[in-house]
């Protein structure tokens, strides 16, 4: 029973810490305008042209890193009506495809960009109209349709490609307090190494960086996100009886990295049942002597949140010295 006990073990640290990222992978998908919110006329009801006139343009951006390989990523983002895995249904219209070039070898920023326009247009409309005719409460707390992305290796089978998909509303104003969400946003992000004095995060991909934050293996970084007064928007949500209620934003914090390993992945949210309120820090450890070489570039994501729909990414690098 020993030697069994001995085995489960082994085979639970042999698992792959889903934070450290190895393959492709998907870690975000924003959009400028995450929500819109429209003035309605109920008792004179305006024409759907009328309505469209009040949308603006809205750019759908996705992050997603391939830290394993020198590759370009094929890719292609389309409007349309997402199931719960994500996928469309429906009427659909191409935003955009194409090419990615490695973002671990590439200066040129809008080489490595995935991104999509949604125009106010017909397209948008079309679709639109079908999420109001399948919703049974007509509109009232908000349409919702959505962006599928598609991405692969540009040496990949089509079959292995990823798929990943970005919610967007657009909802009337009900009550006349409701106003559009923004994306959350951050003054910086302070890094203590093994318990020194906070410093700033230098931000940009690693290519990028002329002065990396310098660690040594196994060093200990602990990785605070500092909200600006901004950060935790106030909004109001239309209620069953007719009402509305006010919520203030809880972000949260996706953390991702090529190698290392976070004391946790996902920090931030609501208060706790004590009425606490979330940690927002993760603590960072740097890799092993012996996976470092002559010296590792360890790219490093996060991924801020709030619960409607809006979302921004950082990006940084930490540069462990043999």
């Amino acid at each position: 029973m020993k030697h069994l006990w001995f085995l489960l073990l082994a085979a639970c640290g042999s698992f792959e810490d889903e934070d450290i990222v190895i393959d492709t992978r998907v870690l975000a998908m924003t959009a400028t305008v995450p929500d819109q919110v429209i003035d309605v006329d109920l008792e004179n009801p305006q024409s759907d042209l009328e309505l469209l006139e009040q949308l603006v343009p809205t750019r759908i951006c996705a992050l997603v890193v391939d830290p394993a390989k020198e590759r370009r990523l094929r890719w292609s983002l389309t409007m349309c009506l997402l199931n719960a895995d994500e996928r469309c249904y429906g009427p659909r219209s191409v935003l955009g495809m194409g090419f990615a070039e490695d973002r671990e070898i590439t200066l040129d920023e809008a080489a490595i960009e995935i991104c999509g326009t949604i125009n106010p247009d017909g397209n948008l409309l079309g679709i639109i109209r079908i999420a109001y005719e399948g919703d049974p409460f007509r509109g009232l707390g908000g349409l919702e349709y959505g962006v599928q992305l598609i991405v692969g290796g540009e040496d990949v089978d089509e079959s292995l490609d990823l798929f990943a998909g970005k919610a967007l509303t657009v909802a009337p104003r009900i009550p006349a307090a409701r106003t559009a969400n923004t994306n959350p946003n951050l003054e910086r992000i302070d890094v203590t190494i093994d318990g020194a004095e906070p410093v700033p995060l230098p931000l940009g991909r690693c290519i990028t960086q002329a002065q990396k934050l310098t660690v040594s293996p196994r060093a200990v970084v602990r990785m605070t996100p500092i909200e600006s007064d901004t950060t935790r928007e106030t909004y109001v949500v239309p209620t069953v009886d007719g009402q509305s209620q006010a919520f203030t934003e809880a972000p949260t914090y996706q953390w991702s990295a090529s190698a290392g390993g976070f004391s946790s992945g996902n920090t931030g949210g609501p208060r706790d049942f004590a009425g606490n309120p979330a940690v927002l820090f993760t603590d960072w450890r740097a890799p092993k002597q012996e996976d470092v070489g002559q010296g590792l570039d360890v790219p490093i994501w996060v991924v801020q949140r709030d619960e409607r729909l809006g979302a921004v990414w950082y990006e940084s690098c930490v540069y462990v010295a043999p």
